[in-house]
């Protein structure tokens, strides 16, 4: 057996032990990366190791260490309270308002995970005050980073366009933009639609605790409340009568620490977007400037970084290091690439593009497999346009997966959830965007001979 497919068989068996019996997913990476790495691929602890992703380690902590802060100090009720005052009381139209500010984000050159890193706790704080299903949100905030993912100024478009360029094959940025907007959008709707969202319209508009402006009544408010949502032990929404007044002291007024926070991840957004500075060490230290000055909200923010999660994704994905140091990843690439049915090898490309993203780096991943993609390119018997498309729509839609930079910040983010269950609904929803989206793509974007 060679130690590509031994490599391979050992990922399956990570998967299968944690989910029969509640191991950490991480942890057990960790272990299979030691025993492969070491046994297999006879690589040493520095060959292990370079596929830990630090990085990322390090912007899962500084935001949810920031957010965490945010939280304690009342500034995300505070966001809660004005994103329902911006759209009226019309809760179902909030996920949407995430949807297109992510998107904007990502197409005016912020990167994916920098954009959900800024959206997601926002928008996860709204869902659990809301009763909204946190999948439905977390989704929705991913798909809009990824529907404006590949505008002609974005950062993926621009590596993408970059390397079609390099490798001298027919490109055409509108139409790389315009097919993973529709395909995110497209994805969006369907999501929305199962996922509660058209009960959301059916419950309405509701009346933002605490409007009266008084800064926060008592716990008991007044009589005659509105109707708000409360989630119920299975997850689902019911709508309860409750008072209309904030039931957190208040909540609705703006606090010399929430506009020092506020002002915080807005430094964030423009260091990251303007400056280009590393989002996770911006975080950092921007919650460490509000520790300081207010220590008091900040005392508990250090534990309620989500460290499980961080251990989750960093084991995992220094396994797929070491699979990328043994070359198991190439070598698969190869295999496809090495079949003479030129539309087979494209929907195989495509679906290796999107089961391996879900684990790595999108960017990475398209680009080892648009020059895989090369040879039978340049045959012409299929179009370059279209199938780069759909290796780029394929490799990034699945970054809900909550092994994938974005999906993790989706669930590090999510406040009082059952992580573990809101783990698995990403998973499993991951795989389900795995299995469907590259042969809907490949069908729509490759079999036509767009290019």
């Amino acid at each position: 057996m060679s130690p590509e497919l031994i490599s391979i068989l050992v990922l399956v068996v990570v998967f299968v032990i944690a989910t029969t019996r509640s191991v950490n997913m991480g942890a057990l990476a960790f272990a299979a990366a030691f025993a492969v790495g070491g046994l297999v691929a006879d690589l040493d602890a520095d060959g292990i190791f370079a596929g830990f992703p630090g990085d990322l380690f390090v912007v899962l902590v500084g935001v949810t260490y920031l957010f965490a802060i945010a939280r304690a100090n009342g500034t995300t009720d505070w966001l809660v309270h004005a994103a329902v005052r911006l759209v009226r009381g019309r809760v179902a139209l909030i996920p949407w308002v995430m949807f297109a500010l992510t998107g904007a984000l990502t197409a005016i050159g912020a990167v994916s995970p920098a954009a959900v890193a800024i959206v997601a706790p926002i928008a996860l704080s709204f869902a659990a005050r809301y009763g909204i299903s946190p999948l439905l949100m977390g989704a929705m905030v991913v798909h809009g980073a990824q529907a404006g993912g590949f505008s002609p100024i974005s950062i993926y478009g621009s590596i993408v366009n970059g390397i079609v360029e390099r490798e001298k094959l027919p490109g055409n940025e509108v139409v790389l933009f315009l097919a993973s907007l529709a395909a995110n959008l497209v994805i969006a709707g369907v999501v929305f639609v199962v996922c509660g969202g058209l009960k959301l319209w059916a419950r309405g508009a509701v009346e933002e605790p605490g409007a009266d402006g008084d800064g926060g009544a008592d716990a008991q408010g007044t009589a005659g409340g509105t109707g708000t949502v409360q989630p119920s032990p299975g997850g689902t929404a019911t709508v309860t009568t409750v008072p209309t007044r904030s039931t957190a002291p208040g909540a609705t007024r703006l606090t010399p620490s929430r506009v020092a926070t506020l002002i915080s991840l807005l430094a964030l957004v423009i260091a990251v977007l303007v400056f280009d500075l590393d989002a996770g060490l911006t975080a950092i230290t921007l919650a460490v400037v509000l520790s300081t000055l207010w220590p008091d909200d900040s005392r508990k923010a250090v534990g309620e970084i989500a460290w499980p999660t961080v251990l989750l994704i960093c084991g995992v994905l220094t396994y797929v290091g070491v699979l990328d140091e043994m070359g198991t990843i190439t070598w698969a690439g190869e295999g496809v690439g090495g079949i003479g049915v030129p539309l087979l090898a494209a929907v195989l490309l495509c679906y290796i593009g999107a089961l391996v993203s879900a684990f790595a780096s999108s960017v990475g991943i398209m680009g080892a497999l648009i020059p895989l993609a090369v040879p039978f390119l340049e045959r012409g018997e299929i179009g370059a346009i279209g199938m780069v498309a759909a290796l780029a729509v394929s490799a990034t839609v699945v970054d809900v997966s909550p092994f994938s930079t974005n999906g993790a910040l989706v669930l590090a983010a999510a406040p009082d959830v059952d992580r573990e269950r809101f783990f698995r609904q990403l998973m499993v929803y991951g795989g389900i965007v795995v299995a469907v989206v590259p042969a809907a793509a490949w069908l729509v974007m490759v079999v036509p001979g767009w290019g």
